[in-house]
Order: C-alpha cells, then structure tokens, then sequence
C-alpha cells in the first residue's frame, strides 16, 4: 500500500565551524518562543528553514534556502539512501535507556480517504496553511513526520543496526535524547524496505499538520498539472517510519489545564460525584500513581485539594456523541464528555478552541500553576496505548485533541529532502 522512496538527501557541509548540536533545533510545534529567540542567533541553524522569522516567513526561508545551496552550507549526498535514525532516551523515575530506531525516507503523501496514511487527529487550517506556504516557496521538507508501520519479525533491524555502527551524526538534542544518523545506500538493502511497505498501512503519530500541508500543495500541483503521472516529486513527503512492534515506542500523558473555572469549585465537586467516584487524596504528589493502569479514572487538582475520580461504570451508557465505540471508550473522550461537557458546560466544539484550556505534558508543572493560581483546576490522565491509537486509527476517527505524544520528538537538521524535480530525481 504505502510507496517509499529513498533519499538524496541535503545535510549541512561538514567544513562548517559548529557542531551539529548547535543546528540541530525543535519542530515548528514545540519550539517556544524562548527557544526560537536563541537559536535564531546562529544564522545556520536550522530554525531559519523550519520556522522562519520575520514579517513574510515563506519568503524569508525561500531566500535563506537559496543561499544556503549556493554558498554550500547545505549540501546533497550523491547517492539515495534510506537514513537510519536511533534515538537513545530514560523516562523519568527510571534508569532503564530505551532506543526507539527508525528510518527516514520519502513517502508518497496518500489522500486520508485512500486509508494508507492513518490519522488519529484533526488539524488546525492556521498551522496547515503555514505548512502549505512554506512547501510551496522552498520545495523543500524540513522535517520528518513520524509514522508508524508493523512488523512482528523486526525484519529490518539487522539492516539498521549495522548501518547505526557507521554514524554521520551522533548529537544530544533538547531533550537530553542522544539521536544517531546513519545511512544505507546498498539497493539490494533499500529494496527490502520498499518491499516491507508496500503491504503496509501507515499510522500518522506525529506531524499532522506538516502531512496535511503535503497533501494541500500536492492536491494545487495536480490542478495545474492535470496530465501528471503520479512519479512527481510532488506527491513525496518526508517521513521517519518506527515499528509499532516495537518495546520502545513510548506515548507519554497530556495533562489538561483550565484557567479558570465556569462555575464555583463547590458546585464542580458536586456535580462531578454524579458521575464519578471521588476519593481525596492526601499527597497531590502522588495523583499520577494512584490513577495508572484504572480505566476511566483521573487526578483532579483544584484549590490544593487532590482528588481520585473514576467514572462509575453504569455511567458510560450515557456518553451520547456519535462517535465509534472505540472512541468512546477512550480515557480522554470520557474526560472531555462528562468532565468538560456535562459538569462544566463546555461543548465538544467549544472545547476546540476555549480559551484557558491548555495541555501539559509536565505532572509537577499541574500542580505548579495550580498552587500558584495560574491555573485553578488540572486534570491529570493516563497515557494512551498503542494498541489504542491502533483501534481507532482503524476505525476510520480520530481521538480528542491532544491525546497522544510519542517521546521523543524528531529533531529538525539532520536531514532536509527536496521536492525540485532536478534535486528529487
């Protein structure tokens, strides 16, 4: 199903006086504002191709792009290859380092409804048509999308491992992850890949936005080139592909943060036991364990009181959006339904877009905003499984907004993949 390309890839010329720590930087959707601030002062980083400053971004990556190919500092590899990416980490509490290997490649950007890419989530048209702009003025990918394939044999691993042994880059990114970079050129090895694909469907796990964006400027290039064959480079999209197999895929929480309540915190408790068994906790600390592994339960903290909340079971009858059953059952959808929804009073659309609502990553920073009022109520929930994502990926919806982030992050400036044609071929 999924067709996978290998890769000129550009990489920075390796006669550049920095480390490729220091242009390396975050996707376009994590990077802060502080973070931005500071790498936008090494004129090489990559942040100038991937979130561009100034007051036409587009155009400001257009020109920086250019430069950067006529003065060499990016420069493209002679041979196609697939480029090998291990990403080492430790989770917090734990000293255990896991490897998530994965491979980056071109991929052609499929329609959702031909069911070979996998959504688990909605898109904002904002960020989408940055994307857009930014594909359409550079032709070029500046980072990868992550998806997931399966194969039980880890059939591919031996290839990885071997190439892994040879690195171009060995870096420590923001994250304190120590991502590697290798590549195979061996076409013997390359068509193995192909071939493992080509029976594959694709869950998309991070990178919606930028996917979408390929998508849109792919969708624009068929209207003006109706006679195209489907070998163009632009139906290709850059994408790190991960074994859903595998031990070390890892999805960590998204925690929920409201401002500012809608009603009193008297009448919220009392209208949460409607639906929820409550039990307080005496240590907010200890919120996280005491919910992990309980299907349908949550911490909630609010005024320096912790409390346990599980859904009562006869309860879940009554979640009454028409969505598929494996949505339903999801620990997010019931938050948002009848935490959101029916105790505060902020519908499914609303929820979209409310202003206050903000998703953490970080449990201690909950409890933070909390104890120091800028926020009055967080809403701790467990990490979504694999085998989760899978079912309702396959049943053709999508999960609420925010439910999953796979750790870690790709890193942007390892690899840029070009779409002019000269460059593709």
């Amino acid at each position: 199903m999924a067709h996978i390309l290998p890769i000129k890839g550009f990489r920075y010329n390796p006669r550049l006086p920095f480390s490729i720590d220091a242009l390396t930087s975050p996707l376009f959707d994590v990077v802060s504002l502080k973070q931005r601030q500071a790498l936008y002062r090494n004129s090489y980083n990559s942040i100038h191709l991937s979130v561009p400053p100034g007051p036409d971004p587009a155009d400001s990556a257009r020109r920086t792009l250019e430069h950067w190919k006529r003065a060499g500092i990016l420069q493209q590899d002679q041979l196609p290859g697939i480029y090998v990416y291990y990403q080492y980490f430790t989770l917090p509490g734990s000293s255990r380092e896991y490897c998530r290997k994965g491979f980056m490649c071109h991929i052609k950007a499929y329609p959702w409804e031909e069911q070979v890419i996998l959504r688990h989530e909605n898109t904002m048209p904002s960020a989408v048509n940055d994307r857009v702009e930014l594909l359409e003025q550079t032709k070029l990918h500046t980072s990868a999308t992550h998806g997931l394939f399966t194969d039980a044999t880890l059939s591919l691993e031996q290839y990885m491992d071997e190439s892994i042994t040879s690195p171009l880059y060995v870096s420590e990114d923001y994250q304190g992850v120590r991502d590697v970079l290798s590549v195979i050129h061996d076409a013997e090895v390359i068509q193995k890949f192909v071939d493992l694909l080509e029976d594959q469907q694709v869950i998309l796990a991070d990178g919606h936005h930028r996917y979408e964006g390929s998508l849109q400027y792919r969708q624009k290039m068929l209207q003006a080139n109706p006679d195209a064959t489907g070998d163009e480079a632009f139906h290709y999209h850059l994408m790190y592909l991960t074994n859903a197999a595998s031990d070390d895929l890892r999805i960590l929480p998204t925690h929920r943060l409201l401002e500012a309540l809608p009603i009193s915190p008297e009448v919220f408790l009392q209208k949460l036991e409607e639906y929820f068994t409550i039990r307080p906790i005496e240590e907010p600390f200890e919120l996280n364990e005491v919910i992990t592994g309980k299907k349908w339960a949550f911490g909630v903290y609010l005024q320096g009181e912790a409390y346990k909340v599980r859904l009562k079971p006869e309860v879940h009858a009554q979640l009454a959006w028409n969505i598929p059953q494996e949505v339903k059952d999801l620990d997010l959808t019931v938050m948002h339904y009848f935490i959101l929804e029916q105790v505060l009073g902020i519908s499914a659309e609303a929820q979209r877009q409310y202003e206050g609502l903000s998703y953490v990553r970080s449990f201690a920073e909950c409890l933070t905003k909390v104890d120091s009022g800028k926020a009055q109520l967080a809403l701790i929930t467990n990490e979504v499984k694999m085998e989760e994502v899978q079912r309702v990926c396959h049943s053709g919806a999508v999960m609420p907004q925010k439910s999953t982030f796979f750790y870690p992050k790709v890193i942007c400036g390892f690899l840029f993949s070009s779409i002019e044609e000269n460059e593709f071929n």
